[in-house]
């Protein structure tokens, strides 16, 4: 990454935190690392992209459901999913640092560079020596490829390396209040996903709400990795969001159904108006222990190209594994006609495919998109700069701010008749404070898409000026058209 991209991302993390977006969590007790709280323009942005992810599969998609599965689940669930045994991650320590990393991270840090060095040949070569070496799981050869090319510890310089070893993810807890003959009788595991909840409602949610296959479920919700992490803000967190949809096909058409997933997913994204160029497939030599196929949509952020969202074809490998270890059948009567035998298809474990986007990486992607520090050139011809969030106006924090030129001659009164008809709609904001530049000013930094002045005009014709974000135009208005344009724009 270079000292400009990285220079990018301070100065978006700083504008997060100025701005009422991100906080780091306990910062008063100096923070927790990697676990962030969201402020008051924060929470709006996440809760308006996960409304609209939301509105995107269960609404505009007749064969797909919601449910909220709880965050604690019983332990057998996690040693049938496989996250026991297999959920882990290969780590290395420097012995002169006492730092810890995952080996992959190291590696790609390595290629960003060689990659900005213009080498990219070198760059292309060394990962995919790592992904054939991790596909493998040759922990020595990984080794070897780290002190080839001299990868050394950010914080000590050396390459005093360890041996790689494995590490499981998932934080423990204890459930129930009484202490147990046996410690781990009372063990449970903060979910690493939120996929199982929703295979171990399979039943439940295709029988209730009649559901016929190929039909999908959907859940947004928390989930806990105990990640060794990078200096990358919110992009890897140990507490964070996820927003998956589980599909469940007739096996047979599971290879169709992935193409189409990886299609309709891409096009979510760039429904938002992101840029195409921005993003890029990136499918998976080393498969997970459950996957058929896979892949990532990747976003060109400032500190490079970083997996956003995943699809997987997951085989039938997630139910078949609940119906071997609680001993309750999983499977679906499907009674439409097999024009090959010319009879019902019959019982069978559906396959499944998986569509994984991170909440906390999505609003990343945006704030990243959004940023902008413009210079602006004056009529007289002097140069002035703001700092602008160009927000997609559907998900941004505040639609509208209302403004009154000053705080006397009744223009609050009329600008609060305006505000108290709009803000059933959607989220607007108030201020009288300063002068209407600063105010501006301040909209633009959260990523208001319009702005409505009240003044003494409005009161003689009942017009108002609507500014816009991104341009900075203005025009009069009828004030009884606010409303309307603004929802027409969300």
């Amino acid at each position: 990454m270079s000292t400009q991209q990285d220079n990018i991302f301070q100065q978006i993390i700083s504008h997060a935190k100025e701005y009422g977006f991100v906080f780091p969590s306990s910062e008063i007790y100096d923070g927790l690392s990697a676990v962030y709280d969201y402020g008051p323009y924060g929470s709006e942005l996440k809760k308006n992209i996960r409304e609209y992810w939301w509105k995107s599969m269960t609404q505009l998609h007749d064969n797909i459901v919601g449910i909220d599965a709880a965050i604690f689940m019983h332990p057998t669930t996690w040693k049938a999913s496989g996250h026991i045994d297999n959920f882990s991650d290969p780590m290395i320590d420097n012995k002169d640092s006492k730092k810890r990393y995952r080996v992959d991270h190291l590696i790609e840090a390595k290629a960003d560079t060689l990659a900005q060095e213009g080498k990219k040949e070198e760059e292309f070569a060394l990962l995919q020596k790592m992904d054939n070496l991790l596909a493998a799981e040759d922990f020595d050869g990984l080794k070897q490829l780290i002190l080839d090319n001299n990868i050394t510890c950010s914080v000590s310089g050396t390459a005093n390396w360890t041996d790689i070893r494995q590490f499981n993810l998932m934080f423990k807890t204890e459930f129930g209040a009484v202490a147990a003959d046996n410690p781990d009788d009372n063990i449970v595991y903060l979910r690493p996903e939120t996929a199982q909840g929703i295979f171990v409602n399979f039943l439940n949610v295709q029988k209730t709400a009649r559901m016929k296959i190929p039909f999908g479920i959907a859940q947004t919700g928390k989930a806990f990795r105990n990640e060794i992490v990078a200096r990358q803000f919110i992009f890897r967190m140990r507490e964070f969001e996820q927003m998956e949809m589980q599909f469940f096909v007739r096996p047979g058409t599971e290879a169709e159904w992935y193409k189409f997933w990886k299609e309709e997913r891409l096009n979510w994204h760039l429904s938002l108006r992101l840029p195409k160029e921005k993003y890029r497939y990136h499918d998976h030599i080393k498969l997970a222990h459950y996957a058929k196929e896979a892949c990532d949509i990747e976003f060109e952020f400032p500190i490079g190209f970083k997996e956003v969202e995943g699809i997987h074809s997951r085989s039938n490998f997630d139910l078949s594994q609940h119906q071997q270890y609680s001993r309750k059948k999983q499977q679906y009567f499907d009674n439409d006609i097999n024009p090959a035998t010319g009879k019902p298809y019959g019982n069978y474990i559906p396959y499944v495919i998986e569509t994984s986007i991170g909440l906390d990486r999505m609003f990343l992607l945006i704030l990243s998109n959004a940023y902008e520090e413009e210079k602006i050139t004056k009529e007289d011809g002097s140069t002035d700069s703001r700092v602008v969030l160009h927000i997609p106006a559907k998900i941004a924090p505040v639609k509208l701010a209302i403004l009154p030129l000053l705080k006397k001659d009744g223009l609050p009164e009329i600008a609060q008749e305006l505000l108290a008809s709009c803000k059933p709609y959607f989220k607007c904001f108030y201020e009288e404070k300063d002068a209407i530049g600063k105010r501006y000013r301040r909209q633009d930094a959260i990523g208001t898409p319009f702005c409505v002045t009240i003044d003494h005009q409005t009161k003689e014709d009942n017009t108002v000026t609507i500014r816009y974000r991104d341009s900075m135009q203005q025009e009069r208005i009828p004030i009884s058209k606010v409303k309307q344009l603004v929802l027409e724009a969300i």
